[in-house]
């Protein structure tokens, strides 16, 4: 196992806008890469990233693994097999293709209202504008969350993902103090289902069973708050990387305009290259290896998906962005029995979003003299100023 304690500590605006060569220093270091005591181990390649994230009974997604805040281990991220399957049999019909299309008008609806209100204006911040509503709009309709406190909810997100803090002692004490407004706000909703049900998300849960019980309102939290921290910034950080992506490559963007049929294949595409959501944090549950590398039990592992989705030993033509690759097997959503819920809603509003966008606005760019500033983990981009 390589100590690579060079790579900790403050990355620079370079490092976070193009992580990739990064990526591929961490990949030659090792397949597992000791950041020292106390702290976590990295993995980079493909071969072992999948091997963490397919064996849960020894890299465990437990409560333990990370501290976001939350209080219980959120339902389905924090349970492990065997349990973990009987909440995925209740969730996953929610999140199917064929639930998925039937959102899909009312996304497309919102996406040209959004568009509208800055068209005309030739110039816009994208991510304030677009990247930022329409998810939040789409999935607090269907959590059960009044859209109108959408700032509110937005700026608990960010203080559970993006804390102001510098040290991980400063980061558990501010994300605690955070996550019981967020607890706060899922009981308050709560409260409201119990004395009358609505069609949303919340108050299916209050109906559901798992194994033949009635979920308690302590399981709706849970699943409320992860539902809460991936609906409202995932689809928002990765159509800020594909846009700020498209805006510096015309000739990629023009292929878009000319052929919506592409664009399915430029977002598995993207999510490979920019993969939003960097990597997932488990937990060993017993002393193991990987890559040949010994891990001693209860060593918190890094799985570094953006890594793993440009390894040069698993895809040919690695740093080739090719919007006709075939046989995309990107782990962006994860993989494993914790591959993300909301993958399939996630890819249609991506799809629609830039399916609309390039529809009205088919020649932007980056405003002059812009320096995007990517966010670390989960690479949004606040700064994403476009003209056209």
């Amino acid at each position: 196992m390589t100590d690579l304690s060079l790579m900790s500590g403050e990355p620079d605006p370079e490092l976070t806008a193009h992580p990739q060569p990064a990526f591929k220093l961490l990949r030659d270091a090792g397949p597992a890469v000791d950041m020292g005591e106390g702290s976590m181990v990295i993995v980079g390649g493909d071969a072992e990233v999948r091997h963490v994230l397919t064996h849960p009974e020894i890299f465990s997604s437990g409560i333990d693994a990370v501290a976001i805040g939350q209080v219980r281990p959120l339902i389905p991220l924090q349970i492990d097999p065997p349990h973990h399957r009987n909440y995925r049999k209740l969730l996953d019909p929610i999140f199917a293709p064929r639930q998925v299309a039937l959102l899909e008008d009312r996304t497309r609806a919102l996406v040209r209202d959004l568009v509208a209100a800055v068209v005309d204006e030739h110039a816009c911040n994208f991510h304030t504008a677009i990247a930022e509503p329409l998810p939040t709009t789409v999935f607090l309709q269907l959590l059960g969350l009044p859209v109108e406190r959408a700032r509110e909810f937005i700026d608990l997100k960010d203080g559970i993902i993006r804390p102001p803090v510098k040290t991980n002692e400063e980061r558990v004490e501010y994300t605690a103090r955070v996550g019981q407004k967020i607890y706060a706000v899922l009981q308050e909703a709560i409260d409201q289902r119990l004395e009358q049900r609505s069609d949303d998300f919340l108050s299916m849960f209050l109906d559901a069973e798992v194994e033949g019980h009635r979920l308690t309102v302590e399981d709706v939290q849970d699943i409320g708050y992860l539902f809460f921290l991936a609906g409202l910034d995932t689809v928002t950080a990765s159509l800020d990387c594909m846009l700020s992506y498209l805006a510096q490559h015309p000739d990629q963007r023009r292929r878009l305009v000319e052929d919506p049929s592409v664009i399915p294949h430029a977002v598995e595409e993207m999510l490979r290259w920019e993969t939003p959501v960097q990597g997932v944090v488990r937990i060993t549950t017993q002393d193991t290896e990987i890559g040949g590398c010994p891990v001693g039990e209860g060593r918190v592992v890094s799985v570094v998906l953006g890594s793993a989705n440009t390894d040069e030993r698993a895809w040919p033509d690695v740093d080739e962005i090719d919007f006709d690759r075939e046989g995309n097997r990107h782990i962006a959503f994860g993989g494993g029995a914790h591959r993300c819920l909301g993958s399939h809603l996630a890819r249609m509003e991506l799809k629609v979003a830039l399916e609309e966008w390039h529809a009205a606005v088919p020649e932007y760019h980056l405003r002059d003299g812009i320096v995007l500033r990517y966010s670390q983990g989960l690479r949004a981009v606040e700064n994403l100023e476009l003209v056209w």
